[in-house]
């Protein structure tokens, strides 16, 4: 009879999100630009979910294999990996996220090339300039 009258034991997924507590350990994200492919978050991640080229620039991590653990976030000598609340959303596709790090813009010159004036811009003549309402 009491249940009949309270509040509902079950949220409305997903019309209600639901609320991460503070300390909940998530997927693993990462900030690729910091990342310097040193792999010792590979060596400690326990079910070998991460994988570190270097010579490529790239970083994956198999999300199925990954059991937020947080070896690899505590280990990372940049801090570029962290927690996000919130896990992956079940597929039946094991999911493998490849980050690449971006290509570096071109250092310029240290002397930068001079860029030519602008010639001024011509104004029309008032006399050859049709005027509106004249016939």
């Amino acid at each position: 009879m009491r249940s009949l009258f309270g509040k509902p034991a079950t949220l409305m997924y997903p019309v209600v999100p639901r609320e991460w507590k503070e300390r909940t350990r998530g997927r693993i994200e990462i900030e690729i630009e910091n990342c310097i492919f040193c792999g010792i978050c590979s060596r400690k991640c326990p079910t070998d979910a991460i994988t570190v080229d270097r010579g490529a620039g790239t970083w994956t991590i198999r999300r199925m294999g990954c059991i937020q653990c947080s070896c690899c976030v505590e280990t990372c000598p940049k801090g570029c990996l962290t927690n996000v609340a919130g896990y992956t959303t079940p597929d039946v596709i094991k999911i493998e996220d490849t980050f690449t790090k971006p290509e570096e813009a071109p250092k310029e010159a240290a002397a930068p090339a001079e860029e030519p004036e602008a010639a001024p811009a011509e104004e029309p003549e008032a006399d050859d300039a049709p005027q509106e309402g004249a016939l």
